[in-house]
């Protein structure tokens, strides 16, 4: 049973919208990434800001530690203030930026897809069963 957009208790508890947060996190931080190096905060404030406030991510560590793990990603330190504060920039990398040119590929095919089935414009024939059960 859905109530509100969540599941019911016997399923994860996560909406819709949680999980394609969770699927597409990867592609919009490398997006952001691609256009400049970004710590943490900056990541989360433009991509909220892009969205409308409609794509918040609380957990963009995550995100950024196993884009890192993958080669994706690169982290690095610098300097902002004159009593040595240190921020941590993340950049994408040549092979993020491969990754990131495969994803937004299979991203546009999945959605394509998706849009054929909700309109339903698919070739998808549908075969009556006879009276036996079995197509003669």
């Amino acid at each position: 049973m859905i109530i509100m957009g969540r599941t019911s208790s016997k399923d994860s508890g996560h909406s819709f919208e949680d999980y394609f947060k969770r699927a597409t996190s990867p592609m919009m931080t490398l997006l952001l990434l691609r256009e400049k190096p970004m710590y943490v905060y900056k990541l989360s404030q433009e991509l909220e800001r892009r969205s409308n406030s409609t794509y918040k991510m609380n957990f963009l560590y995550p995100v950024l530690y196993r884009l890192q793990q993958q080669g994706y990603v690169t982290e690095y330190s610098q300097e902002i203030t004159e009593s040595h504060r240190t921020r941590n920039y993340y950049a994408i990398t040549e092979e993020g930026k491969k990754y990131l040119d495969f994803m937004l590929e299979k991203y546009r095919e999945l959605l394509k897809a998706v849009e054929v089935v909700i309109e339903g414009n698919g070739e998808v024939e549908t075969v009556l069963p006879t009276e036996s059960g079995y197509d003669d």
